[in-house]
């Protein structure tokens, strides 16, 4: 006979048992590190579209390329790691 994997919480200064399984846990922690890390993603593109102001930066369509095309090929690989299909080829960083 196979026992479930339950965890017990305890609520702070409570008595009251909460079951919870293993695959809710992770699915929790999923949820709450993966929203913070997407957030954190979406206001540093924000900061990069700081740098689209010619009044401040000097830059080439080619370099607006480059940026864009490695930004693009990372997700590209980040997705496909969650499809099951790993794609870690390219571990270099950015550069011009």
């Amino acid at each position: 006979m196979r026992i479930p994997n339950l965890l017990f919480c305890f609520a702070p200064n409570s008595r009251i048992k909460i079951k919870m399984t293993k695959k809710s846990t992770r699915r929790e922690r999923f949820e709450k590190v993966a929203a913070k890390r997407t957030q954190k993603l979406l206001d540093m593109i924000d900061i990069l579209g700081n740098c689209s102001n010619k009044s401040n930066y000097e830059y080439t369509d080619e370099d607006v390329r480059k940026m864009f095309s490695a930004i693009e090929n990372k997700v590209k690989n980040t997705k496909a790691s969650f499809g099951n299909a790993i794609s870690k080829e390219d571990k270099n960083r950015f550069k011009f």
